[in-house]
């Protein structure tokens, strides 16, 4: 059977070079993608002098320019200082910043889009600042977004072809996506370490499943304004600074709450009130959480409790990452005298022990992170663990692909039993089910599995 990244170089040939119509996402989550590497560190400016990225810098909490303390290198140069993310071009102009003296010092503009009409990074004193724009073929590949948010759920051509193969070939052929899947992934978490070291990457990876799909942008900007080698040196303000940065505290959350949790809420106000001048952010880089259509046990109080959790205990954390099943096991254990029985920090008091980490949250981080870099790095262990582990609930999306696929297929349900061939079921509905705009007539999926089956 061939490699399912051979298929996907058949199936598109020239036109995987091509990309889609772009909608940019919110600024904040382009600071955040470029932040993590996503874009790469290699960039030629408008004037065509050679960049290349040294030191990310630090996000600003409060006004100015996004990102400070940087270091870049242009034509062989090191330049060190604040950094600016736009979305387009002429956004400094329009946002004022060519005459606000906090830009005077920024080393290098970086925009997404240019403009049709010409326009100037310039500061104050008019002194000209370096500008990149980056490819939108790097933003397609960090943002991982397909055409469509969802594709109908009906037969789809592919169902004929595949119902002439046998269970043992329809299995190879979903190996080899789920493979192309787990490298994805263990690419995705090397830039971040290369930017930013294996525990932060671990750390991201870790805010990003807890955040699930709903708050996982807002959970990965939050680990990433609050590295794990600073929380490491402040376990006991933890829980204070990751809730107080989120946006959760506030000077009268102990008065509102029930008696049982004003002395625990009131200690933990204090804590941030200390630390709040340096860690708050202004409103407009506030971290934006999703509340609606959230179960309580899922609220992401809960979920920034979990990643306080394992903040306090990172060493441990940090060194099970190896060990997968002592991994889940400990994991399984984490427990909050407050967390057990509170489903937000101003919640009344819940009769029945809550779980402070799910075992579907565990399932995630270890087959969307932890497995897939242990896989990159050559650890055998980890992909007989990766193919081993059981299915999850089976989620929208895989009960689309799957339909789409194989129908009523009698042996349906051999293909729905382990992770694995739900993250193959996924990247194929992503690769192809998402990315066809003729609702299956004219998709090459189909085609491509009465090739002969060659090597890649």
């Amino acid at each position: 059977m061939q490699s399912y990244s051979h298929l996907l170089r058949q199936s598109f040939g020239n036109r995987l070079c091509e990309t889609p119509p772009l909608t940019f996402p919110d600024e904040i989550t382009l600071q955040s993608l470029w932040f993590n590497g996503q874009f790469g560190r290699e960039f030629t400016t408008t004037d065509n002098q050679s960049v290349h990225i040294r030191q990310f810098g630090f996000w600003n909490r409060s006004a100015g320019p996004d990102f400070l303390h940087a270091s870049v290198e242009i034509d062989g140069h090191l330049h060190s200082g604040p950094l600016e993310i736009d979305t387009h071009a002429c956004d400094w102009e329009t946002h004022g910043h060519a005459t606000n003296p906090s830009f005077n010092e920024v080393i290098l503009h970086v925009v997404f889009a240019d403009t049709a009409h010409t326009s100037f990074t310039r500061a104050e004193d008019h002194r000209s600042i370096p500008k990149v724009v980056i490819p939108t073929s790097h933003v397609h590949d960090a943002l991982q977004l397909p055409r469509y948010a969802t594709a109908t759920a009906h037969l789809g051509r592919c169902f004929r072809p595949l119902e002439s193969l046998s269970t043992q070939a329809v299995s190879t052929l979903l190996k080899t996506a789920a493979q192309h899947r787990c490298h994805l992934k263990a690419k995705r978490l090397r830039l971040i370490k290369e930017a930013h070291g294996k525990d932060q990457a671990l750390w991201i990876a870790l805010a990003e499943t807890l955040g699930y799909q709903p708050n996982k942008n807002s959970m990965a900007q939050l680990a990433q304004r609050l590295p794990i080698h600073y929380l490491k040196q402040h376990t006991e303000q933890t829980l204070a600074l990751i809730f107080g940065t989120a946006g959760w505290l506030h000077p009268q959350i102990h008065e509102q709450a029930p008696a049982e949790s004003k002395i625990w809420l009131e200690k933990l106000w204090h804590q941030w009130w200390k630390l709040r001048d340096t860690f708050e952010l202004t409103p407009e880089r506030a971290i934006h959480w999703q509340l609606s259509g959230i179960r309580p046990v899922n609220h992401p109080q809960r979920r920034l409790a979990a990643l306080a959790h394992i903040a306090q205990h990172w060493p441990k954390f940090r060194k099970l990452s190896t060990h997968p099943h002592e991994l889940v096991s400990w994991l399984q254990q984490c427990d909050d005298p407050f967390w057990n029985h509170h489903y937000t920090l101003q919640s009344k008091l819940s009769s029945r022990k809550l779980s402070l980490i799910g075992k579907d949250r565990i399932r995630d981080l270890l087959v969307n992170h932890i497995l897939p870099w242990r896989i990159s790095e050559g650890d055998q262990s980890a992909s007989k663990s990766y193919f081993s582990l059981p299915a999850p609930a089976t989620s929208e999306a895989v009960k689309r692909a799957s339909t789409r696929l194989f129908g009523n297929r009698a042996d349906k349900t051999n293909f729905l039993q382990k992770a694995w061939q739900h993250q193959a079921l996924l990247q194929i509905y992503h690769d192809f089910c998402l990315e066809d705009t003729s609702d299956c007539a004219d998709c090459p999926f189909p085609e491509q599995l009465t090739q002969p089956h060659q090597s890649a």
